[in-house]
């Protein structure tokens, strides 16, 4: 009931709750280097970029002590795009849930695997293949079904790069993310116009309270949108190569609910 969350970088200003909940002295810190005044120093990746730090629920000031919750209104997937391809978030319907849930895209970022110094795109499939036992489709039924008893909405959210891809772009500000998180949690993102992707065919807001306007268009961000489009339609292609591995007989098919 805690949480194993990155120090690398961590601030009370990016990450005030998190900071302090790391700062304390029942916090477990792995591979954190301490400052002279005896404080961790979070900034020090000279052993490895990959600190971490497990602490107690307890240590979030809003924690619910019981642990429970009801069924949840809103879904969301979280991508690290080091293309810088997708927007800040984006509204998926059920059936482009189920498509983005089996591919699990994401990136694989230093300090999270051995050998990985720059961000490498991958799939992983339910955002957790490794941990499976169950053949993916199973558990992307399971969470088809419980979406639509229970009418929830699922939302992509792009925590990587903007303005161009990885070594062009600069990485999502976390102001942005959190924007982004409370607009779905407090359900100010419904109130937005939305437009569709011409790729990906998802609902991209056109305007979010904190986030600045052309930020949301992950397009608006490129100086150059003739390299934008090339970008969009690699990793398109990308995708679909990923997902012909769950094109089999008697699995439902979400391909036509993927890229174009």
């Amino acid at each position: 009931g805690g949480c194993y969350a990155k120090t690398t970088a961590l601030s009370a200003e990016a990450e005030p709750e998190i900071h302090a909940a790391a700062s304390r002295r029942d916090a477990l810190l792995e591979n954190v280097t301490f400052g002279g005044d005896g404080n961790p120093d979070f900034f020090d990746t000279s052993k490895t970029e990959n600190g971490r730090v497990s602490y107690p629920i307890y240590h979030i000031p809003n924690y619910e002590p019981s642990g429970k919750g009801t069924h949840p209104t809103n879904c969301i997937f979280l991508t690290c795009d080091a293309y810088g391809v997708l927007p800040p978030v984006s509204r998926l319907s059920e059936k482009q849930a189920m498509y983005h849930f089996l591919s699990g895209y994401t990136a694989k970022v230093a300090g999270t695997e051995r050998g990985v110094t720059e961000p490498e795109a991958t799939f992983s499939a339910c955002f957790g293949a490794a941990f499976l036992p169950l053949h993916p489709t199973k558990y992307a039924e399971l969470l088809e079904q419980k979406l639509l008893n229970h009418g929830t909405k699922t939302y992509l959210i792009n925590t990587g790069w903007s303005g161009g891809g990885y070594g062009v772009g600069s990485r999502m500000p976390i102001a942005v993310t959190r924007a982004c998180v409370d607009a779905v949690l407090d359900g100010s993102i419904e109130s937005a116009q939305f437009r569709q992707h011409p790729v990906f065919g998802f609902e991209v807001p056109t305007e979010l309270p904190g986030v600045d306007s052309a930020v949301l268009s992950a397009r608006n961000t490129w100086p150059d949108k003739d390299q934008y489009d090339a970008t969009a339609d690699r990793l398109a292609q990308l995708f679909k190569d990923n997902y012909q591995q769950f094109l089999t007989p008697g699995v439902p098919d979400y391909s036509p609910y993927g890229p174009k």
